[in-house]
């Protein structure tokens, strides 16, 4: 997958158009999920001025670390001191419809849509029930993903792989069995 193979941790950049929600939610799940294997990032194409509350609230009452999660543009991990990126995965249908800035490290993509949250309508209980269906989705995909055995799969099965991901509504199961 990348020259320098045995370098740890894997970086992953979540982008969103606002990023404050799917894209947030997404780099706090890889955080916690990939055991010190992957340092996650997330940012938005036009970032909102703040993370969606009703993110932050979800996120900590589920025990995810929300120190220092804030909305950046993705400016910021296109410039010469941006990280090295392994994966860019987006979350939302418009940001993968964006012209994305060139990436260091020429990592590999994937689009993983998730309906945002901060759209839904409706009652307080049905729109905090937006924001747990959509982290939920998220877990699962992620989870699939830190499951990969990354550093045995080819470019293209892993490319495959990471596509299958964001194809299934709660990425089953079966994607791991088939990378194995």
């Amino acid at each position: 997958m990348r020259n320098d193979i045995d370098r740890e941790p894997f970086n992953v950049l979540f982008l969103c158009t606002g990023n404050s929600a799917r894209s947030i939610m997404a780099e706090a799940i890889l955080n916690r999920a990939g055991g010190g294997r992957f340092r996650a990032f997330s940012a938005g194409s036009r970032p909102r001025s703040q993370v969606h509350p009703y993110a932050l609230d979800l996120l900590g009452k589920l025990q995810y670390d929300v120190n220092g999660l804030r909305s950046k543009s993705w400016k910021e991990f296109s410039g010469r001191d941006a990280p090295r990126l392994d994966f860019v995965f987006t979350v939302c249908d418009s940001a993968a419809k964006e012209t994305c800035p060139v990436w260091p490290g020429q990592p590999m993509t994937a689009h993983w849509g998730v309906p945002d949250p901060a759209a839904a309508t409706g009652t307080m209980a049905e729109v905090r029930f937006a924001f747990a269906d959509s982290l939920r989705m998220l877990a699962n995909r992620i989870n699939v993903f830190v499951s990969l055995p990354l550093h045995s799969l080819d470019q293209l099965t892993l490319q495959t792989q990471l596509d299958a991901i964001g194809k299934t509504k709660d990425a089953a199961a079966n994607v791991i069995k088939a990378a194995q």
